[in-house]
Order: C-alpha cells, then sequence, then structure tokens
C-alpha cells in the first residue's frame, strides 16, 4: 500500500460536518465516494480534525493508503474530477511514509474565525462570516482572551457531546485582528492549540463578542473559566464564521 497525504479545502455549508454519517452528506463521503471511483473497494481516510455541520477548512489534512502507486498530481487531479460538484478540494498531495498519521502526526491545529461588523446583511460573504450588526471593542476582547491562553480546565467551553478524555487543553494563541475588507470591516481571530475540545473555539468566540458588545466585561471570561460549568458559558457562535485553516506537522508534508 501507498500512503498519501492530502491538503483539502471544502466550504463546510452543504455538510453534516467532516464525519462519515448514514444518510447525511459529509466530507468524508464525499473524498471516499471520489477514491471508490478510482480504486474500486471501500476506503477509510483520517483527517488532522473532524469539523463540525457548517464549519469550513483552507487546510484540512487527511491521508488515504492507495494500492496503486500514483504519482501525487494525478491521484489529486483524478480526486478533485469525481469529487464535482460538491465543495470539496484537494489543493495539494504528497506520497508520505506510512509513519505518517494525518492526526495523530499532528503537532497543532489552527482554526480562523471571521465576524463581520455591519449593519447591512452579508450577501457575497453570506455563509462565511458571522454577521454582527454593530462594532466590537477589540481591545476589551483582547483582555478578555488573555485569561484563556495557556494551560485550563475548560468545562465551561466544551460541549456537553464531547468525547475528549480530558478538559484540560492548553491554548496557545488567541489573537484578534481588525482586517478592512471590501464588504467592511471584519474580525478575525487566530486560534491555535496542539488540540481542541467541541465547540470550543466557537464557545470563545461566542463569549467574547458579548464582550466586544459590552454585555459582558473582560474579567467575567475569567469568572466562566473558573466555574468549570458549561452554564456559566457565554453563546456559542454560529458554524458559518469557523475555518480549519492550518495542521502543523514536526516536518511539514508539503513543502518543498
Amino acid at each position: 500500500m501507498y500512503r498519501y497525504a492530502l491538503k483539502i479545502e471544502y466550504h463546510g455549508e452543504p455538510f453534516h460536518g467532516w464525519q462519515r454519517q448514514n444518510d447525511v452528506p459529509s466530507v468524508q463521503g464525499v473524498i471516499e465516494a471520489a477514491l471508490a471511483k478510482i480504486e474500486p473497494r471501500d476506503h477509510n481516510i483520517a483527517a488532522a480534525g473532524r469539523t463540525d455541520k457548517g464549519v469550513h477548512a483552507t487546510a484540512q489534512v487527511a491521508h488515504c493508503d492507495m494500492e496503486r502507486d500514483w504519482t501525487p498530481f494525478r491521484l489529486s487531479e483524478a480526486l478533485n474530477y469525481h469529487m464535482k460538484p460538491h465543495p470539496v478540494a484537494i489543493v495539494d498531495c504528497v506520497q508520505v511514509d506510512d509513519t505518517f498519521h494525518a492526526r495523530f502526526s499532528a503537532q497543532e491545529r489552527r482554526y480562523l474565525f471571521r465576524i463581520l461588523m455591519r449593519r447591512a446583511p452579508a450577501t457575497f460573504q453570506a455563509g462565511l462570516v458571522w454577521n454582527v450588526k454593530k462594532p466590537l471593542d477589540l481591545d476589551a476582547m483582547r483582555e478578555g482572551a488573555s485569561h484563556l491562553l495557556g494551560q485550563h480546565d475548560f468545562t465551561t467551553f466544551r460541549s456537553t457531546i464531547c468525547q475528549s478524555m480530558t478538559p484540560v487543553k492548553t491554548v496557545d494563541r488567541l489573537d484578534m485582528n481588525l482586517v478592512d475588507t471590501p464588504a467592511g470591516p471584519e474580525v478575525h481571530f487566530d486560534v491555535r492549540a496542539r488540540s481542541f475540545l467541541h465547540n470550543q473555539v466557537r464557545s470563545f468566540v461566542g463569549t467574547l463578542e458579548r464582550v466586544g458588545a459590552g454585555s459582558l466585561r473582560p474579567d467575567d471570561v475569567k469568572t466562566m473559566l473558573e466555574a468549570r460549568d458549561r452554564q456559566a458559558c457565554g453563546p456559542v457562535s454560529p458554524p458559518h464564521g469557523l475555518y480549519l485553516s492550518h495542521v502543523g506537522y514536526p516536518v511539514d508534508p508539503f513543502a518543498g
């Protein structure tokens, strides 16, 4: 068998998340169906992260095992052809050693969240941003976010259906930047950690948006975190502003 790492881009709106499910569309299901077209058998690919329903990716990573020794270009071209018209694309493909595992070899996951601040509803960006009507106080949001950096018990910011063995995680970066776009000003969140709990990033963003809107104080984030109680969490942001934007490995398989 020959192993390949795939860098994948997808629009999450039509899918019930990454993970293959019975009777509903998934990103994994689309890719595995395409693989079965070029090597007719059952395929089971592994991904760096299982994104939720409606969440996008610009750089998801998965690996697949093939019986034929494909050139990476031919494999990516064949997959992209057979995935039409689904909004999924293989943007890079490389052959890797069979010790490479898209999930277990990963050392960092990075997420981007986009909030568009304008009163008018989003049109061209609809489904790609969270549209809020009023400007947000970034300084207050950054102060609130500072309480979430480092290693903590993130029970408050963890979905009740999360399957992680422990609520303790380490958040390495949680940056917010104001970006001018043709549609209007956006707040871009850059969140980085080795791994995340289910709904952790969206819980962060929904809570910090309330800080930026003035409904919560920055120190309230610290109080919520220390409560270790899901009921203490602020609102969870919608999924459509969230993107899996980078997966880091000890050696980048796509470099060069």
